[in-house]
């Protein structure tokens, strides 16, 4: 089974599709709970009516259910609390800098 940094490392393969950046130095994921063979990932988007909510949280699904000795994954979209820019990581918003955006 693999640790939470595994499962990270493996998510940080799934990038936003509109913002050329992977969703964990996005900020959009909250938590990774693992227990036996069963993976939970909670994770938010930027609005509440983003429309690459299906697409985001299948990726995200595929990414972890790669991973030796996961069994099953769910994903739960929660936006409370709302996202924002502090969400973002270093690495994160030394990317969207270098892409031109004032962060």
């Amino acid at each position: 089974m693999p640790n939470k940094e595994e499962i990270l490392a493996a998510i940080s393969e799934v990038f936003d599709p509109e913002i050329p950046v992977n969703v964990v130095d996005l900020g959009f994921i909250y938590g990774v709970e693992i227990e036996a063979g069963k993976v939970n990932v909670s994770m938010t988007l930027t609005i509440p009516g983003c429309p690459m909510h299906a697409i985001l949280t299948r990726e995200v699904k595929e990414a972890v259910a790669k991973l030796d000795g996961v069994d099953e994954v769910e994903v739960e979209l929660t936006f409370e609390p709302r996202w924002t820019v502090d969400n973002i990581t270093e690495a994160g918003k030394k990317r969207l800098r270098e892409m031109g955006y004032n962060i």
